[in-house]
């Protein structure tokens, strides 16, 4: 059984385009016939035929898994590999461990068909897309995780989004509160109950005057949920393709049906002793082909 939330992009859509693009390898007929009988539920319903659904509802698939994922069909590219770790180039609508959706993920496919044993340093979202960093041992994950907990280790992402900022440069404050129920966040301008401070520093790359849109290099500060895409969108400046906090006209304008987010660089700026891997200090990976 795989559980689904349905988001805004979907609200007052049909059933069947919501669940087919959530599992890309289903087809129709294994679909339809899931509805005849029954083993698709809309919070907790069973359900005989495809219907609208709308935004909060919990949608249950009683498909197993072989029809619904296939883990030869994703290819990943290696960025870069030593004795104690890889960095590689997540595709879209792949999680990075296992989530509400599928228990196929980047972890699970590494770890069979690349090395045994890889565990991943930190997260992206399913479908930003870009490099990972994984360790290949535990003494090496240690460090890893102090390192990125101690921000010795810069990420950084590029977004496409509509509108174009007046501020070349800027570091963005406010406040996120996550719904782990609704998978949304909320933003605020000013602190409230349970919400926490994030800080989002932007640089713009590239301007597209004509288009209204541009590309701006994200250093995230503070690490939250869904905070790059949210905090952005709060700003007035959506991420183009975002079904969650987007803006949907402007998605068909594009074309795009998931975030143009990338995941492009990783730089190690270690400033304390890192034992087995000091080696890495002051290197940096870049995603060079998008």
């Amino acid at each position: 059984m795989r559980k689904l939330i349905v988001n805004k992009k979907y609200d007052k859509k049909k059933l069947s385009n919501f669940i087919l693009d959530s599992f890309p390898n289903l087809n129709k007929n294994t679909l339809f016939k899931a509805f005849r009988k029954k083993d698709i539920k809309i919070n907790n319903k069973r359900i005989s035929s495809d219907t609208n659904i709308y935004e909060g509802d919990e949608i249950l698939v009683y498909i197993t898994d072989n029809f619904l994922f296939d883990e030869l069909n994703y290819k990943i590219d290696i960025i870069y590999e030593d004795d104690n770790i890889m960095i590689v180039n997540k595709p879209e609508n792949l999680s990075v461990t296992e989530d509400s959706i599928s228990n196929i993920n980047l972890t699970s496919i590494l770890n069979k068909n690349y090395v045994n044993h890889l565990q991943p340093c930190h997260r992206i979202d399913r479908n930003t897309k870009g490099l990972v960093l994984f360790a290949k041992n535990e003494k090496s994950l240690n460090i890893l995780l102090d390192k990125f907990k101690n921000k010795e280790i810069e990420k950084h992402y590029l977004a496409k989004v509509y509108g174009i900022p007046k501020k070349e440069h800027c570091i963005l404050e406010a406040y996120l509160f996550k719904d782990s129920k609704k998978s949304l966040v909320y933003i605020s301008d000013f602190l409230k109950k349970d919400y926490s401070k994030i800080l989002t520093e932007y640089t713009i790359i590239k301007k597209d005057i004509k288009n209204n849109t541009c590309i701006l290099d994200i250093n995230l500060h503070t690490g939250k949920t869904h905070q790059i895409r949210a905090h952005l969108s709060h700003f007035g400046f959506p991420i183009i393709g975002d079904g969650k906090y987007g803006i949907n006209n402007i998605n068909k304008k594009f074309g795009l049906k998931t975030q143009y987010l990338y995941s492009y660089l990783l730089k190690f700026n270690f400033t304390t002793d890192s034992s087995i891997l000091n080696y890495l200090n002051k290197k940096t990976i870049t995603l060079d082909k998008f």
